[in-house]
């Protein structure tokens, strides 16, 4: 299991347009990616509901996993949008 730990980036948290941005970002990996706050149960990464389901604020730690192949490429890129609190997609995602 790869894992990456990162503290979001975004003020607001990841909700409305943060969330919107991760999911798309997540599922463009094509890598199944969980998402959880440090602690707590992992949720699917390409859900919105899900995601939006976690509460996690601005400046909170939170946890990308994922056992397939390519996650270290997936969840450095995932984790640069979320601790960077990027108002795109990168290119390479």
């Amino acid at each position: 299991m790869v894992e990456r730990r990162v503290n979001v980036g975004w003020a607001e948290g990841l909700h409305a347009r943060p969330a919107s941005l991760f999911v798309r970002a997540a599922t463009a990996t094509g890598v199944p990616v969980t998402i959880a706050k440090a602690g707590g149960n992992p949720v699917n990464a390409a859900s919105m509901l899900a995601v939006l389901g976690l509460g996690a604020q601005g400046g909170e730690e939170i946890v990308l996993a994922s056992d397939a192949e390519g996650a270290e490429a997936a969840l450095d890129r995932l984790a640069k949008l979320v601790s960077e609190g990027l108002e795109e997609l990168p290119e390479t995602v």
